[in-house]
Order: C-alpha cells, then structure tokens, then sequence
C-alpha cells in the first residue's frame, strides 16, 4: 500500500498547475466533457503504462529532449489551430478529428504528457518500489483526480467566458506551453 500513496501523492502534487492539467481545462472548451474525462482516462493510462512498464526502454530509444522539442512544437500547432475561428473550425474540426473526439483527447495528452516529470517520476517509484502494480494504479489515480480538476475548472470558465475569448485562452495555455517546452529542451543542450 506504500506505492500506491507514494506514488498517488506524488503523481497528484506534481500534476497540479502542470501543462496538461492546463490542456484538459482548455480540452474541455473545445469538446463534451465526459468524452474528454474518457479521453484523458485512456491517454493517462497509456502513458503511465508506458512509465512503469516500459520506462527505461522507451528512454534509451527516444531521448527525452528530443521528444520534449516535438511535443512543444505539437503544443504550439495545437494552439494555431485553435486560433481559427468558428467557421473554419468546424470545417478543420472534421478533418482534425477524423480520431473522434475522445481518440483525440487521447493522442493530445499522451504527446503533452510525454517525458513530462509525471511520466518520470513514475518510471523512478516503479524503479524503486517493488510493486509495479500499486505504483501503477496510484499514479493513475493520483493523475485522474488532477486532471478532472482542471476539467470542472476549464467547464466552469467555458460558462463565464465567452466563446472567442475562451477560444483565445485556450490557445494562448497551449502556445505558452509550447514555446516554454521548446526554450527548457533548447536551453537544456
């Protein structure tokens, strides 16, 4: 039961004000919220899975910065797009989520949660600990519960914020983001 809370506690406090806490809130403005609750369940899964399965193999292939600078670079197309607006949004909407909506929530989370310090420090609990399972699940858990805050706020905002403006913060969180990502894994070499 210690890698559960261990690794509960840790996912959550690490995850509250983090980038894709901020991209469920924006998330959440664009699509119906329990298709982007599913969404997020499922890339929350993948990447925590991905953690504390396959941690070290994916490091040693794919270097974390290198995937940092195309995540950033994701995140910063993704805010573009969501400067279009409403008309071309709709047409670009069916392009866009040829996935659906809940596959692109998915996709959207796993690509931002990629080498985030989430996702590492469950690979580190799942190194330490030996019970993979409760890391697992604590993370999951502990992820879920932060990232479904970020998902009434973000509906909470959508209903005090107008449309265009909210289409603009949106924009604006995955940009920020973006360009911050790309300056760490720029500065970091």
């Amino acid at each position: 039961m210690e890698a559960f809370w261990a690794s509960f506690l840790l996912i959550f406090f690490a995850e509250m004000g983090d980038k894709t806490q901020f991209l469920v809130m924006a998330l959440a403005g664009r699509y119906d919220s329990r298709r982007v609750f599913v969404g997020m369940t499922l890339g929350i899964i993948v990447v925590h899975a991905m953690a504390v399965l396959l941690g070290a193999t994916i490091g040693s292939l794919l270097p974390a910065d290198k995937m940092g600078i195309a995540a950033s670079i994701l995140f910063i197309c993704f805010g573009l797009w969501s400067l279009k607006g409403e008309e071309d949004a709709e047409e670009e909407e069916c392009k866009a989520s040829r996935f659906g909506p809940v596959m692109t929530v998915a996709l959207t989370f796993i690509v931002g949660e990629m080498g985030d310090k989430t996702q590492l420090a469950a690979v580190a609990l799942a190194s330490e600990m030996n019970s993979w399972l409760m890391v697992f699940i604590g993370a999951v858990a502990g992820m879920i519960i932060a990232d479904g805050m970020g998902l009434v706020a973000g509906n909470y905002l959508q209903k005090k914020i107008s449309p265009p403006t909210m289409q603009k913060v949106s924009a604006a969180i995955f940009i920020v983001f973006g360009v911050a990502g790309l300056l760490q894994c720029l500065l970091l070499e």
